[in-house]
């Protein structure tokens, strides 16, 4: 069975840990979650750019940026709807 991939770009703060919290309590055996952080890790940070991730807390679900992510907080809603929790 393929996984889904589920990274985490994160920089320390609050918001952060409150939408790592969300994606952690999500996932399951069928995702692998990779947690970025971009005030410590260069290659986080290099990772993050061909995805366009200007803000965090920053969910990108096999490949794609959440919409939600791009304009507001991490949304459980929309991470459902992007099959985070169930196998790719």
């Amino acid at each position: 069975m393929k996984k889904r991939v589920i990274e985490l770009f994160v920089a320390g703060c609050p918001c952060c840990d409150e939408a790592m919290a969300l994606v952690r309590s999500l996932i399951r055996p069928s995702c692998d979650l990779l947690v970025l952080d971009l005030r410590t890790d260069p290659a986080a940070q290099a990772q993050a750019t061909p995805y366009g991730v200007k803000r965090v807390p920053a969910v990108v679900v096999d490949g794609r940026v959440a919409d939600c992510c791009q304009l507001d907080a991490v949304d459980e809603g929309e991470l459902r709807a992007r099959g985070v929790g169930t196998a790719a």
